[in-house]
């Protein structure tokens, strides 16, 4: 990160790591376009930073001391939108025992960062757009119009030209954000920044668990620069994590570095029981020496559970990387029984 990215985000606590030419062409796009309230959409795929990059824009801006406020646009039902996003009146509707401003007005005169904008329903998406074109809102209850100072950034995984092609996504309104697109890359596609960031997050990681720094052995870096990291830096900040727990020696060696998600471990282990069982039992004997052998259900459970807990309970990102659909993972999670109560903002608290 560059002397005066630093000085321009004296308040931001997770800066751009990396000596690519992405990093250096990010950096100067950050300074380029905070200045001005225009919106801004950064593309590109989950765990690049996406995030990062909104908060930076914002802490180099002159909003930098008014609030940063997230919404994870997947979470919203069609229900809740207007009252989450724009408020609403005590007694507006049942249950509403208080008054809430929303998240445009708590995020007045400064920056409002609408994540995975791409999930949000086409009929939300019309509700958003005439906020935008407006620059106020009416909270529920009240035919009041509330006028808000908001920059927006917004998000998402998906391309949105596409979408708009496919009719999924309101043209207005893609143009109304995509004033200026920042694009974010896989970490496969700049692995130069690699080495630096695994540093920085293990640095993270050891005032984390509050124990001495450990860095890596070179053959540790290697097998790091062999992966192609399809959970991109969220993947590497998690199996980071795992060798920090895992590591005994002084440094993090390569056999403490662990790619796949538990399950996929248990599943190896599994495999190498099985040979063992048959060689000493025959495959004629298998089902009497190994009784409690698990079922496909037990699999699917525990390779879900996994995938969520790779993707922090993100029900749509978990979706994405088993391959379902939403709607199908919700209904494998509902019968499978898991359990998802650690859900948070942007990731459903049960299943449909």
């Amino acid at each position: 990160m560059s002397r005066s990215i630093k000085q321009d985000i004296r308040s931001y606590q997770r800066p751009l790591v990396g000596c690519s030419d992405w990093v250096q062409r990010i950096e100067d796009e950050i300074r380029t376009v905070a200045p001005f309230p225009s919106s801004a959409l950064i593309t590109g795929p989950s765990g690049t930073g996406k995030e990062l990059i909104a908060r930076a824009i914002h802490a180099a801006s002159p909003r930098a001391e008014q609030p940063f406020i997230a919404v994870n646009c997947a979470a919203i039902t069609g229900t809740l939108f207007e009252s989450h996003m724009f408020g609403h009146l005590k007694g507006a509707f049942t249950g509403s025992d208080y008054a809430a401003q929303g998240c445009f007005r708590a995020a007045d005169r400064g920056t409002i960062f609408l994540d995975e904008i791409g999930e949000l329903e086409p009929y939300l998406q019309a509700k958003l757009l005439r906020v935008l074109q407006e620059g106020s809102v009416t909270p529920v209850g009240s035919h009041e119009e509330v006028p808000v100072d908001v920059r927006v950034v917004a998000a998402t995984n998906r391309d949105l030209a596409n979408e708009v092609a496919a009719g999924r996504f309101r043209e207005d309104l893609y143009y109304r954000l995509a004033v200026v697109t920042l694009r974010t890359l896989p970490l496969s596609e700049r692995v130069e920044d690699l080495e630096l960031l695994a540093d920085y997050l293990l640095s993270e990681q050891s005032v984390k668990f509050g124990l001495p720094f450990k860095p890596l052995a070179p053959a540790a870096i290697g097998k790091l620069m062999e992966y192609n990291w399809p959970g991109n830096v969220r993947e590497l900040q998690n199996v980071l994590e795992r060798a920090v727990m895992f590591a005994r020696g002084a440094l993090i060696e390569a056999e403490d570095i662990l790619f796949e998600p538990t399950c996929t471990r248990d599943v190896g282990d599994l495999a190498r029981r099985a040979v063992e069982v048959i060689e000493s039992a025959g495959e004629e004997n298998l089902s009497e020496a190994e009784p409690n052998w698990p079922s496909m259900e037990a699999m699917e459970r525990q390779h879900i559970q996994a995938t969520l807990e790779l993707t922090e309970h993100n029900q749509a990102a978990a979706a994405r990387l088993l391959g379902l659909d939403r709607s199908v993972l919700r209904r494998r999670i509902k019968k499978l029984g898991l359990d998802v109560s650690q859900s948070t903002p942007g990731r459903p608290r049960r299943a449909e």
